[in-house]
């Protein structure tokens, strides 16, 4: 029975992992009917920039803004991701990884730590935490 428990744990964390993954590609290709599958709707996204100042968004403002980027015409975001840990608990899940990109305007290492739900048979991010610094190695270069 344990090690069922294990195999099932691990297959949620790749599922998880799957998600995040999915969530990465259609947010920056700006593919906003996805995203709208990915959010969940009572999804909140907290984002502190490099001069400690809080902003907030809901999922309507957070599609808002990659539909914004679309319409410009902006290029496709990196994809870059690094993960640090997934950790999955029933129904809920937890993401803590590293990215690169300019959401902001400007390069940055976006450290995020999002939480997913698992509801209507997929995972959804319910909560988004970004902490966002100068990408040093995009700036020497």
């Amino acid at each position: 029975m344990k090690n069922q428990d294990a195999q099932n744990k691990e297959t949620q964390i790749k599922e998880v992992q799957q998600a995040m993954d999915d969530l990465i590609q259609t947010a920056t290709s700006y593919d906003i009917d996805e995203l709208d599958r990915l959010y969940h709707d009572s999804m909140t996204v907290t984002m502190i920039n490099t001069n400690d100042e809080l902003s907030t968004a809901n999922k309507d403002d957070f599609k808002a803004l990659f539909r914004a980027k679309r319409d410009a015409g902006d290029p496709p975001m990196n994809t870059w991701a690094k993960y640090h840990n997934i950790e999955v608990n029933g129904d809920s899940a937890h993401v803590l990884l590293s990215r690169k990109n300019d959401l902001s305007g400007q390069d940055m290492i976006l450290t995020l730590s999002i939480d997913f739900v698992n509801e209507d048979n997929r995972w959804q991010v319910i909560r988004e935490v970004i902490f966002l610094r100068p990408d040093d190695e995009k700036s020497a270069a």
